[in-house]
C-alpha cells in the first residue's frame, strides 16, 4: 500500500484520492491500536497477578503471626493461671470478639441487600412520570 498522505501538498490531492487513504488507513489505525491495547492489558495482567500473589502471601504470613500472637496470650495468661484456664480464657475472649464482627457483618450485608440500587430506580421511575406529565396535553 503506497503511503499517499506523505506527499508534501495535501490540497493538491483530489477528495476520492483523500477518501481513498483515510479508508486504507483507519482500518490499520484501529488494529494497531487494538494490538496496543492488547498488549497494555497483558502487561497489566502479570503485574496484577504478581501483586495478587504477594497480597495472598502477606495474607498467609498474616494469619500465622495471629495464631502466635493468639499463643503468646495464652502462653503469657498461664503464668498467672493454670495452663487450661488461661487457653479457654483467650478462646472466650476470640469467640466474643467473633460474635461482635458477625453481627456487624451481618448488619451491613442488610444494608446492601437488595442489591438493585433502589434510589436511582425511584429517581428514574419519578423521571418517567415527569415526562408523561408534562407530555400530556
Amino acid at each position: 500500500m503506497s503511503d499517499d498522505l506523505t506527499k508534501p501538498d495535501l490540497s493538491q490531492r483530489s477528495s476520492a484520492d483523500l477518501i481513498k487513504s483515510v479508508s486504507e488507513l483507519v482500518p490499520r489505525l484501529v488494529k494497531e491500536e487494538l494490538a496496543l491495547g492488547k498488549m497494555e492489558l497483558q502487561e497489566k495482567g502479570k503485574r496484577a497477578g504478581a501483586g495478587a500473589g504477594l497480597f495472598g502471601a502477606a495474607g498467609v504470613l498474616a494469619w500465622f503471626g495471629i495464631g502466635a500472637l493468639i499463643a503468646a496470650a495464652v502462653l503469657g495468661l498461664a503464668n498467672a493461671v493454670d495452663a487450661w484456664l488461661a487457653s479457654l480464657i483467650v478462646a472466650v475472649v476470640l469467640m466474643i470478639i467473633a460474635g461482635i464482627l458477625g453481627l456487624i457483618g451481618k448488619s451491613q450485608i442488610s444494608k446492601a441487600v437488595p442489591p438493585a440500587p433502589q434510589e436511582a430506580i425511584a429517581s428514574t421511575k419519578e423521571d418517567v412520570r415527569v415526562v408523561k406529565e408534562s407530555a400530556r396535553p
